[in-house]
């Protein structure tokens, strides 16, 4: 076996919005003199330099949304049909960020029809068989793909503060496997994604009965067990269970493919400066002297 590599899949939009957001909410857009805001591209910088100095990765790579469609809108309609649409300030850095991205000599990693955790759970099984994969999100859906060589790092509040998840210490934090984090959003929906799980049955109910028959199957299996209340619910929604586990599951079959000696973590200072220059943003000199 070649020798074992640390690989940091980071999950973009999560970056992105996170970055916008933090920034935006004072209305400070850092609009530069071509008149394109740039707080996004900021914020993601700061997040994503931070978490590339503590872990510390040989190989980086990038994944992407691409467009707002994907099977589980043919699945679902209303899948995520409650978000608007992003705001205007942020649409321009969607394509920016990809270019500071390559500036780095990070591949941007994303496919139609399938959401940026698709892809992330792709690349994590691809490499998680030989090197270790740290998973840099903000998004708790992703805690599904821990596994032994694969940990996620949540980004808590704050900038260089993270809930690390590890194979061999979720039980413990968590409660249930990572496989039961698809159970879970499958019994009691996900309001921030608009599906709607069993009706009636919240967190509390979901983790019991999961801790109680370890999965859907097994609750279906033992129906008779149940109280009335929460069997009646169950029969009621049976159709619903099924479809919003196939929404909560990462997909990890996306067809992509990133060749690791596409992804080596290596600063091309003049590259990256360059790119600082055109975009006009300032104050990132230290950081990459801390990542170089």
């Amino acid at each position: 076996m070649d020798k074992q590599h640390n690989v940091l899949l980071v999950d973009g939009m999560a970056l992105l919005f996170r970055g916008f957001y933090a920034t935006s909410f004072t209305g400070n857009f850092m609009v530069n003199s071509k008149g394109i805001p740039t707080n996004g591209i900021f914020g993601f910088l700061k997040y994503f330099l931070d978490a590339v100095a503590t872990f510390q990765p040989s190989h980086v790579i990038c994944c992407w949304d691409m467009g707002s469609k994907t099977f589980r809108n043919e699945l679902y309609a209303p899948y995520k049909a409650n978000r608007g649409e992003p705001p205007v300030e942020l649409i321009p850095q969607f394509d920016l960020i990809k270019e500071v991205m390559e500036a780095f000599d990070v591949p941007n990693v994303g496919t139609k029809g399938f959401e940026a955790d698709d892809c992330i759970g792709t690349l994590a099984r691809q490499y998680g068989n030989e090197h270790q994969v740290v998973i840099l999100t903000g998004d708790q859906d992703i805690l599904q793909l821990v596994d032994d060589q694969v940990s996620v790092a949540i980004m808590k509040k704050g900038q260089g503060n993270y809930a690390v998840y590890r194979k061999d210490t979720f039980h413990e934090t968590k409660g249930i496997s990572p496989y039961q984090v698809i159970e879970m959003k499958a019994l009691m929906g996900d309001t921030s994604d608009n599906y709607p799980g069993v009706k009636g049955i919240g967190e509390k109910t979901a983790l019991k009965l999961l801790v109680e028959f370890g999965s859907i199957e097994e609750i279906l299996a033992n129906l008779e067990k149940l109280s009335n209340g929460i069997r009646k619910k169950i029969e009621e929604n049976l159709d619903m269970l099924h479809l919003s586990r196939k929404l909560a599951e990462i997909h990890c079959e996306v067809p992509i493919e990133c060749a690791l000696e596409d992804a080596i973590w290596k600063v091309n200072t003049e590259m990256i400066q360059h790119k600082f220059a055109e975009l006009e943003l300032r104050g990132f000199s230290k950081m990459l002297n801390q990542v170089g």
